[in-house]
């Protein structure tokens, strides 16, 4: 069960919905939220808060940002804690821009025309069905200059590129909502993994755009769910991720899932190889034979050359 707050804001003006999703966030909601208020466009934008019943003020700070912004914030209350992409899902359901961009509550936005911007870039480009921006990662309070984004990144991601790895920070995106607003019920249950599902639909309605342009503050810190999660327990839930899109996807997108799982861990095994880290290396040589494209997504020859290289690390630690 949910509550919703009244939404005031005039829906034939509604251009861009910024959904933004918060549990126990009171260290940092305000300012995500400050970031959304500030947000230059001549069109309207209505801010949509999802709150998962907090225990830690976040839902009185929100409440209180809602009393005084009326006429541009709205909330989405849980009654319990649902702690599932439903908190995600809701929102989306009743978004009524044509654009939608989604904020973390413990991140934040930097730039005051980051809405405006991307607005006008997918308008510009139809063929589009999301648009990128980076973000700079802070670890806790401490804002770094590293780039979530690595500056090589390709400006236009596939639909096979987007199955390789989810190479985006949650805060920078901007998606066509008619490509997630009916999101499946499937959804739901792939938390802690909000947005990745999210850009797989996208990429198989339209190709998706990154321009490497920092537009807002990517945190990591001991309540992050995904990010900040020890190296062992994140690979495990980027393998569940595969192997549940596998499950839940038509007999295409299951196929995508396991060539994109083998493709994922045989790269990052490759990388974790020259680093010298052999036992992250074997970690995802293993993760990528189960992945189940190999002879499809990744040649044999590859993977067993991957496969002798790991074999003769082994024999030398010895």
């Amino acid at each position: 069960m949910t509550s919703t707050a009244e939404r005031k804001v005039n829906e034939s003006t509604v251009r861009v919905t910024v959904l933004i999703v918060t549990y126990n966030h009171a260290r940092y909601v305000a300012a995500a939220i400050d970031s959304a208020l500030m947000q230059e466009a001549d069109f309207g934008v209505e801010i949509l808060i999802s709150e998962d019943f907090s225990t830690d003020g976040t839902r009185e700070i929100v409440e209180r940002y809602v009393s005084k912004n009326p006429e541009r914030l709205s909330a989405i209350y849980s009654d319990s804690n649902v702690r599932s992409n439903e908190v995600v899902a809701r929102g989306l359901r009743v978004a009524r821009g044509r654009y939608v961009s989604i904020l973390d509550g413990d991140d934040l936005w930097t730039s005051r025309t980051k809405v405006k911007d991307q607005a006008a870039h997918l308008d510009a480009h139809p063929e589009l069905s999301a648009i990128f921006y980076n973000a700079v990662v802070a670890d806790g309070d401490e804002i770094t200059s590293k780039r979530w984004t690595r500056a090589d990144q390709n400006p236009i991601v596939t639909q096979r590129d987007i199955w390789e790895g989810n190479p985006f920070a949650t805060c920078a995106g901007m998606m066509r909502t008619a490509c997630v607003r009916d999101v499946p019920s499937w959804y739901a249950d792939f938390f802690p993994i909000t947005d990745w599902p999210l850009y797989v639909l996208c990429a198989k309605v339209a190709d998706l755009a990154f321009v490497d342009e920092v537009a807002g503050v990517y945190r990591l810190h001991p309540g992050g769910l995904v990010s900040a999660l020890p190296n062992r327990p994140k690979l495990d839930a980027i393998e569940a991720f595969y192997r549940r899109m596998a499950q839940v996807m038509d007999t295409q997108g299951a196929s995508s899932a396991r060539g994109g799982c083998s493709r994922y861990f045989y790269e990052w095994s490759m990388r974790y190889l020259a680093e010298g880290d052999f036992p992250s290396a074997r970690s995802c040589f293993l993760r990528s034979l189960r992945g189940g494209g190999i002879g499809r997504d990744v040649p044999k020859r590859d993977i067993a050359r991957l496969g002798l290289h790991l074999l003769k690390s082994s024999v030398l630690q010895r």
